[in-house]
């Protein structure tokens, strides 16, 4: 796979000896046991697989190398190129303004944009009215196109089946950047509708089924269908894509009980399906996939507890914590600033939005055994920093340079 070149500032020597241990060691990536950093009074169970995924460091190398090679011109980001924080306070303090939070609100007015101003398309994408709206300024769009490969794969997908008259349900956050960038893809080339989890899928089954009546979907599903979509035919033919950083055992669910509302709708034999319902596979990408598949093997070993190393606002880091408190006190933290004491924690409650204060968080026994992870946008440097903070509470601190000479 291809590498890129990432600012020395986002790596850690210890977590990239240990990446490149176990990636020797298992050059096909079918052993998603933790690796164990044993300190003593610690210990720390460091997921398979974490951090800057393909798409994030792909972004990274664009946006820096378009910094570095534009001296002296304005340089915008659409919003926050990834979530999170570091990264993005880096390119503010590089001169970066932003022209949209996350959200889509406006920061700064098309109107003060001129046609020789940079402007830099963030990893999750964008939709194609702001493409037309860049065009009509004079900026070329795609001309610092950061867009995440696996994200465009999706686009491709549902292209693909909207190709063969399919509409496209989405599965995804319906005010998340991507999300927003697919449903405005999708819905140029067929109806599309997003559903943003199980409990909206099993209201969207019913009206597949007919029982609920069709005027009553419009105000139920507002803002999440396309112009023009009609209840009544749209729904009779879909194929299912997602945003890429859903949880993967939820997306699948949601495109069998989809598939299985169709099969009893029309009363399907099994070769009469595909008449019905695309093969649309999984597009949810690899580092998704490898990040929860590793969160799940790592859960398989005996812990106290599990941190998980991310910007709050981010999707695939949220969906890794969501799998961790099924099982241990989880405490989801962008960085080790949060840290506060050996007792004391600031951690990230994302199912209310609020960052908590906690105590007790570490447990006092004899030896702690702790989980460890980070979303696909977290630096290796700030997972070190996580390790080196908690070490730091055992007076361990010397013992990071054995442990990663002992990898290297």
């Amino acid at each position: 796979m291809k590498t890129f070149n990432v600012p020395i500032i986002y790596r850690s020597p210890l977590i990239s000896a240990i990446k490149q241990h176990r990636k020797q060691q298992d050059r096909m990536k079918k052993d998603f046991s933790p690796t164990l950093l044993d300190f003593g009074p610690v210990r720390i169970l460091l997921a398979r697989h974490f951090g800057f995924c393909y798409g994030v460091e792909n972004a990274i190398e664009i946006a820096f190398k378009t910094i570095d090679e534009n001296e002296g011109k304005r340089i915008f980001l659409l919003s926050e190129m990834i979530h999170n924080p570091q990264v993005n306070s880096d390119l503010l303090s590089r001169g970066v303004r932003f022209l949209m939070d996350t959200s889509g609100k406006q920061l700064i007015p098309w109107e003060d944009l001129r046609s020789d101003d940079i402007v830099i398309i963030p990893a999750f994408g964008t939709t194609l009215e702001i493409e037309a709206r860049l065009q009509a300024i004079g900026i070329t769009p795609l001309q610092y196109n950061t867009t995440c490969p696996f994200v465009e794969r999706v686009w491709n997908k549902a292209e693909q089946i909207a190709a063969r008259e399919y509409t496209v349900i989405v599965h995804g956050k319906p005010k998340h950047e991507e999300t927003r960038a697919t449903f405005s893809h999708s819905r140029f080339h067929t109806p599309t509708v997003v559903v943003k989890d199980m409990e909206e899928t099993h209201r969207l089954a019913e009206y597949i089924h007919g029982r609920k009546p069709a005027e009553q979907f419009y105000e139920e599903f507002k803002g999440q269908y396309s112009e023009g979509f009609d209840v009544t035919r749209h729904l009779q033919r879909v194929g299912v894509v997602n945003q890429t950083t859903m949880l993967a055992s939820e997306t699948q669910a949601i495109a069998d009980y989809i598939k299985q509302a169709i099969i009893e709708k029309f009363g399907l034999a099994d070769d009469q399906v595909a008449a019905h319902f695309a093969d649309t596979r999984d597009t949810l990408c690899y580092a998704t996939n490898d990040n929860q598949t590793a969160v799940t093997g790592m859960l398989e070993a005996t812990a106290d507890l599990a941190i998980v190393v991310g910007g709050y606002n981010s999707s695939n880091t949220s969906h890794l914590v969501e799998l961790c408190e099924e099982k241990l006190p989880t405490y989801f933290i962008s960085s080790e600033e949060k840290l506060l004491s050996a007792n004391e924690i600031l951690h990230w409650d994302f199912h209310h939005h609020q960052e908590l204060h906690s105590t007790g968080y570490l447990p006092g026994k004899e030896v702690v055994t702790l989980l460890l992870t980070s979303g696909a946008s977290c630096p290796d440097a700030v997972v070190e920093g996580v390790i080196r903070k908690l070490l730091g509470f055992y007076g361990l601190e010397e013992k990071l340079e054995e442990k990663a000479a002992a990898f290297s």
